[in-house]
């Protein structure tokens, strides 16, 4: 494995043999297996549980890693094409990033959505022109769509807990103060379609996925013998549910216009994660989130803390995953 970008461009088998290198990491490191390597990670966007699981797991493989927070410390970084740099950016990616990229042996980098043009954060384009300045292993830490080290430790957290691979999933949209991207959304419902799950979206009007990333998920159902759907009917999603996967994003049918987004959203309070959602059809279903969640916005307080909740088992998940992922990319070449 060269790169770890997109769950999508690995066979399902490939992904279970990552699962279950994940889940020998978690309780045998292997603290001499990366001794002598190098992790650079670039950050263009904040971070809690992608760096310092990260960074955790590369020490826990006995290996080093630097960060790199443009603006914070070092230049601001350009990445526009054909940008005359007069402003308050001092160096352009296609200088910097190569250079850090020849400090290590390998990158990752994190750059969300620009959330203006919905065709050009399909298409990835910031973060492809980036990732092809990288001659070494190269790692997704979040693109405009999709965060593929957040959908393994999912898979795995699923694993974990004895769900199906059969059962159903409900990605739901929950509150949120303003609009989020679509990179968890779209990499957590590829991830369960690929699992092999019965796949629910459910989202209020306006808030429907783009037919790009439901399209892939259907696919991707198709070769593992699950399904995909949306609905906007939440008893008749939550009916038989396994899992709840609460997640924010903006509207799609307003994409970059703030004002518009804000208004549809206006009267969706009912859209937070309670225990009233849950009845007797969905006594034991599961809630799951990426963090960071805003409490009593997205998700109550009782569910939260409650026994449903699994959001620490996930966010722990991040490191084995991680883990698996780096020796995936850099143990064999010792």
């Amino acid at each position: 494995m060269k790169r770890f970008v997109d769950l999508a461009d690995m066979e399902r088998d490939a992904v279970l043999d990552l699962l279950a290198l994940a889940a020998r990491l978690e309780t045998h490191p292997e603290p001499h297996a990366l001794a002598g390597k190098i992790l650079g990670m670039v950050f263009f966007n904040p971070s809690l549980r992608t760096l310092s699981s990260m960074q955790a797991g590369m020490a826990r493989l006995g290996g080093n890693s630097f960060v790199v927070t443009p603006g914070q410390g070092t230049w601001q970084l350009e990445h526009r094409l054909g940008a005359v740099m007069d402003g308050d950016r001092a160096e352009h990616v296609r200088e910097g990033i190569p250079v850090l990229a020849s400090y290590c042996d390998a990158l990752g980098i994190r750059a969300f959505a620009d959330g203006k043009d919905l065709a050009a954060d399909l298409a990835e384009t910031q973060f492809n022109a980036m990732a092809s300045l990288v001659d070494k292993p190269f790692i997704n830490l979040e693109s405009a769509i999709n965060h593929p080290c957040q959908a393994l430790a999912d898979w795995k957290t699923m694993n974990d807990l004895a769900v199906p691979t059969s059962g159903k999933f409900v990605l739901s949209w929950v509150k949120h103060p303003r609009a989020l991207p679509l990179a968890v959304p779209a990499a957590t419902l590829h991830m369960a379609a690929q699992r092999g799950m019965e796949v629910v979206v459910l989202r209020p009007d306006g808030f429907a996925l783009p037919d790009a990333i439901m399209d892939k998920a259907r696919r991707a159902a198709a070769a593992s013998g699950g399904s995909v759907r949306e609905t906007d009917n939440r008893a008749e999603a939550l009916q038989g549910a396994q899992v709840v996967y609460a997640k924010e994003w903006g509207s799609t049918r307003h994409y970059g216009d703030a004002a518009a987004d804000a208004q549809l959203r206006q009267g969706l309070g009912d859209w937070m994660v309670e225990e009233s959602w849950f009845g007797g059809a969905a006594a034991d279903c599961k809630v799951m989130h990426c963090l960071p969640v805003r409490r009593n916005v997205a998700i109550a307080d009782h569910v939260l803390d409650g026994p449903r909740s699994v959001v620490l088992r996930e966010a722990h998940n991040r490191m084995p995953a991680q883990m698996a992922v780096l020796h995936r990319l850099l143990a064999t070449s010792r």
